[in-house]
């Protein structure tokens, strides 16, 4: 059985934060035995043909200098930026519906697992047109099904479409279900199968500072200028800090309003990092913050990776109730949930954990505890697995 992978983006190395966590299903489940390859977009001409032993397809779609729609942010953040940007989906989708159509000719996969239905389920249609006996699963994350229904109405028949067409549907948390469902029909099957995150071999030993940590792109639906504010209203008796890993869009706007509420020397922008690096954050900070809103294209967040992240190294986290966060974090039990677009909770929720040690050592465990029963890899793992034989032709 040879599967193929869709996906908008893929690493470039073994240090590109991009769908890393894609990545390391694809290396478990080859280990497991399945033959699986990658078809996703070149960047600025080439790109990596592999890696660690996973065979990327690359296709191009433009010029070599303006082949930049993916990996450097997200393909709708780049969009706006301009006319020119707006339109070249259309090259995207055209050269990747060429180079699938030769591929699936070529190499002839018995399953085209797409991720991103928005706009991939036409990818996954050409591949089924070259070869009938073509399976297909349609993967959602939520921001796709916002776009049609806040934004862009027009292609809820062709999400719709993609739903019907698929033979298997999964969903990243239950909220998506939901709205796979009120789009095609309760009559639609949908497996959910969330994020997962490897266990760390030690917990967090925080610092006598209080060190509250963000990991994440910077953009508007992350809600880190609430974080900024909330920062601006904890004392500065209280020794805290914020850390904030991660590069985006908004950093230079975020910049101004960390100068704005007089926060600088308590706020570290570190960018990206590596993975030693990264891993030595999560270990000693106090506490995570992701107060997630709904941005102005009406998204937010599908799951919340980074929650699943410091929570396996036994952090405390601080977050809001949107999207797929309420399948993560179960208010004062696993986490502390807060109103969003509310710097004045953040901040007290913040200030609790920072005062209150025995409480942040409580969540902290009990997050872990959540992690280890339903977010390990060998669970989700076990998921992916099972659909992939349910769809095996003999």
């Amino acid at each position: 059985m040879r599967i193929l992978v869709v996906s908008t983006a893929f690493p470039r190395d073994a240090d590109d934060p991009t769908v890393k966590w894609l990545a390391e299903a694809i290396r478990r489940l080859r280990a497991r035995g399945y033959a699986i390859e990658v078809f996703t977009s070149a960047y600025k001409g080439g790109g990596n043909t592999s890696l660690d032993g996973i065979p990327i397809h690359r296709f191009r779609y433009f010029f070599r200098r303006w082949e930049n729609l993916t990996h450097e942010e997200s393909a709708p953040d780049r969009m706006r930026r301009s006319l020119f940007y707006t339109i070249l989906p259309a090259f995207y989708l055209l050269f990747g519906s060429i180079a699938m159509w030769r591929l699936q000719r070529r190499e002839r996969y018995d399953i085209v697992h797409v991720h991103w239905p928005l706009p991939h389920a036409l990818f996954g249609w050409v591949a089924r047109a070259a070869r009938r006996r073509t399976r297909i699963i349609m993967q959602f994350y939520s921001i796709e099904l916002r776009w049609v229904n806040e934004r862009i109405a027009v292609l809820r028949g062709f999400l719709r479409r993609a739903i019907r067409t698929a033979d298997r549907v999964v969903a990243i948390s239950t909220s998506t279900a939901r709205e796979v469902a009120a789009l095609a029909g309760d009559d639609v099957p949908i497996e959910v199968i969330p994020y997962a995150v490897e266990m760390p071999e030690h917990k967090a030993a925080p610092h006598d500072d209080a060190t509250i940590l963000y990991v994440g792109r910077l953009v508007e639906r992350k809600g880190v200028a609430y974080l900024i504010d909330a920062l601006a209203l904890l004392p500065r008796s209280l020794r805290s800090r914020v850390v904030i890993i991660g590069d985006g869009p908004e950093r230079a706007a975020l910049e101004r309003r960390a100068t704005e509420r007089g926060v600088m020397d308590r706020l570290e922008f570190r960018g990206w990092v590596t993975p030693s690096e990264l891993d030595r954050a999560y270990s000693t900070a106090t506490a995570f913050a992701l107060p997630a809103v709904v941005d102005k294209r009406g998204d937010t967040e599908g799951l919340g990776m980074v929650l699943l992240e410091a929570m396996s190294y036994y952090v405390p986290v601080v977050t809001t109730a949107l999207g797929g966060i309420t399948d993560i974090v179960d208010n004062e039990q696993t986490g502390l949930i807060v109103p969003p677009n509310d710097a004045d909770a953040l901040a007290a929720a913040l200030r609790r954990l920072i005062d209150d040690r025995a409480l942040a050592a409580r969540l902290g465990a009990a997050g872990e505890q959540v992690i280890e029963q339903r977010f390990s890899w060998l669970r989700i793992i076990d998921q992916f697995a099972a659909i992939y034989e349910g769809l095996r032709v003999d």
